[in-house]
């Protein structure tokens, strides 16, 4: 570890096995953007949403860290981070959908699988500037599938500037009938041949989703070099958690063929967002096949 660095600083590598470079690279291209968000929220008159898009294993946790501990040490923010991947519906409710609506949303992943319900109450705490909390953050433990009990969950207390709320879908919206008709790959062709289960994922993007976009004050996107990467990226991030998870606490940790089959269930709406949210963001980042920056541009002002 470099001598000389800001406690936050060495605390955020060690969290996520992160080189000494990458601080450089965080730098010369998210702490402008912390600098903005940080203006922003001093403009404003309330708590801050910001949302990040990002395939899977695009860097997009990592980059919340970053400017969560930036905007808290060099702004004096109190910042709140939000993965949707926390409000995964558990493991029984989603054995319960794959029963009576489609078999395929047993895993986790897509809308449909998640508790919208319960991700609006906590950014209504969060969000609301006279509440002082605590507020209960949800954890779901991907190593086991399954949401962690309560009394393992986060509490926050005390006012909150800005959340940060990052998923791979976030700003994903309906596809037309006429584009949920092929299907994307085998998993669709083979297991969803009637297009249900694509279906009920369209329209729980138009009623649950697109509502919550609504309370995003601003957009944030890690944009991937094609949907291919997804595979490489999403193999690293498993090698990762089974190194930090507990023995006997990785049961539901897949190799490379399970990876191989688990990313179509993300494949159409990755595409569509690869396709369009890039125009409809206020700040885009394009990345390279090893995850680094390679432009930057703010598609969209924040008054639009």
């Amino acid at each position: 570890m470099p001598e000389g660095l800001p406690q936050w600083q060495e605390d955020l590598l060690l969290r996520h096995q992160l080189p000494p470079a990458y601080l450089g690279r965080a730098q010369q291209w998210f702490a402008p953007l912390a600098e903005a968000l940080a203006e922003h929220q001093l403009g404003a008159s309330r708590p801050v949403l910001v949302a990040v898009n990002g395939c899977q294993g695009s860097g997009k946790t990592t980059v919340c860290d970053y400017l969560r501990a930036a905007l808290e040490a060099d702004y004096g923010l109190a910042v709140v981070s939000l993965s949707l991947d926390d409000f995964y519906l558990t493991r029984a409710q989603r054995q319960d959908l794959a029963q009576t609506v489609h078999p395929l949303l047993a895993t986790r992943g897509v809308p449909g699988t998640h508790d919208m319900t319960l991700l609006n109450h906590t950014l209504d705490a969060l969000l609301d500037p006279a509440a002082t909390g605590p507020v209960a953050i949800p954890r779901f433990d991907k190593a086991v599938d399954n949401r962690r009990p309560v009394d393992e969950w986060d509490r926050i207390s005390g006012r909150v500037d800005l959340v940060l709320l990052e998923g791979w879908c976030m700003g994903a919206r309906r596809q037309s009938t006429a584009q949920l008709a092929e299907p994307v790959n085998a998993l669709e062709r083979d297991r969803d041949p009637h297009g249900h289960w694509r279906t009920y994922v369209n329209g729980v993007l138009a009623r649950e989703f697109e509502p919550l976009y609504q309370r995003v004050d601003e957009w944030v996107m890690l944009c991937a070099p094609s949907f291919n990467s997804v595979y490489h990226w999403r193999l690293e991030q498993e090698q990762k958690l089974a190194a930090s998870s507990a023995v006997g606490e990785s049961d539901q940790i897949m190799d490379a063929a399970q990876i191989s089959q688990f990313i179509q269930y993300y494949e159409r709406l990755t595409r569509h967002c690869l396709e369009h949210l890039h125009e409809q963001v206020h700040h885009l980042y394009t990345l390279d096949e090893q995850r680094q920056v390679t432009t930057y541009i703010q598609p969209r002002s924040l008054n639009s």
